[in-house]
C-alpha cells in the first residue's frame, strides 16, 4: 500500500478550508469526513497530526501570517489561501519531520491547484519570509554545500 503525501496534504487543507466555515466542529470530525474517499491512499496519522497541530497553534500561526504579510490582514486573505498557509506554517516551523523547502514546494503546488490566479506567488513570499525569519533558516550557501555532500553520499551508498 502506498500513501500520497501530497493528497494527505491536500486533505488537511480542505479539512482547514470547511473548518473556517464551521468552526464549532472538531478539526478531527471533519478531516476525517474529508478523507473518506481516498482514506486508502493517504497518510492518516500524518493527516491528524498536521490538522491538530496547525489547530493547536492557530493564534500564533496566524499573528506569524499577518507579521509577514502587513498589507494582507487576515480576513482579506481568501479563506482557500489562508488554510494552505495555515498548513505550510505550521509545517514549516513546527513539523521538523517536514523539511522546510518541502512545506514551501507544496504550499505552492496546491495553490496553483485551488488558489486564485496570484495564490501561488502569494504565498511563496510569505512562507519565504517566515522561513528567513525562522529558527530554521540555513543559509543558500550552507545548505548547498549539505545538499552536495548527501548527494556524494547517496551515490557512494547506491
Amino acid at each position: 500500500m502506498s500513501v500520497n503525501r501530497h493528497l494527505s496534504r491536500t486533505v488537511a487543507m480542505q479539512s482547514l478550508y470547511e473548518w473556517d466555515f464551521h468552526q464549532e466542529k472538531p478539526i478531527l470530525e471533519i478531516s476525517e469526513r474529508v478523507m473518506g474517499p481516498v482514506e486508502k491512499d493517504i497518510d492518516v496519522e500524518y493527516l491528524n497530526r498536521v490538522v491538530e497541530g496547525t489547530m493547536k497553534n492557530l493564534k500564533l500561526i496566524d499573528s506569524l501570517i499577518e507579521q509577514a504579510a502587513p498589507e494582507w490582514p487576515l480576513e482579506q486573505i481568501s479563506v482557500i489561501d489562508k488554510s494552505i498557509l495555515r498548513l505550510a506554517s505550521y509545517e514549516l516551523l513546527k513539523d521538523k519531520d517536514i523539511p522546510p523547502k518541502v512545506a514551501i514546494n507544496e504550499a505552492v503546488e496546491i495553490a496553483k491547484t485551488f488558489g486564485g490566479e496570484n495564490s501561488s506567488k502569494f504565498i511563496n513570499g510569505v512562507l519565504g519570509t517566515l522561513y528567513r525569519q525562522s529558527d530554521r533558516y540555513v543559509e543558500e550557501t550552507e545548505e548547498a554545500e549539505t545538499d552536495e555532500a548527501e548527494t556524494e553520499n547517496n551515490d557512494k551508498t547506491s
